[in-house]
């Protein structure tokens, strides 16, 4: 909770004009952001702890691998079912990746587009 990649999302969307509420404890993996207008529920990954593919600060530390292995393994299972369980209920769920944060342009544009992605589809379908 509260940790400054979290901070930086929640800074960068409410400049976006997004308004959200914290750390919801009735969905499921209380999602860091929610976004109750656009049904999205927004996750701030370190890459360390939730295994970020291909990141270069997704590595495994030299001490104790069997444990490390073991808890990153489940920190992703646990995502994972968190996850499916909100899409399942109609959420559309969002992942910001730490290591995104280096470039906020880009991740404005992608969370925009990925917050309102549901909007956009049913739209389409009311017509």
């Amino acid at each position: 909770k509260n940790t400054k990649p979290e901070i930086a999302v929640r800074s960068l969307l409410h400049g976006m004009g997004f308004r959200f509420r914290l750390h919801r404890k009735d969905l499921p993996g209380k999602p860091d952001i929610v976004l109750p207008k656009h049904r999205a529920a927004v996750f701030v990954h370190g890459c360390f702890w939730h295994r970020h593919k291909d990141c270069k600060y997704a590595y495994t530390p030299k001490s104790r691998v069997e444990f490390w292995k073991t808890k990153f393994k489940e920190n992703a299972a646990r995502d994972k079912r968190d996850q499916a369980a909100l899409r399942a209920t109609g959420w559309n769920v969002v992942v910001v990746w730490e290591c995104e944060l280096r470039d906020l342009d880009s991740l404005a544009v992608r969370l925009a587009r990925d917050i309102t992605r549901r909007q956009a589809r049913k739209s389409k379908l009311s017509y």
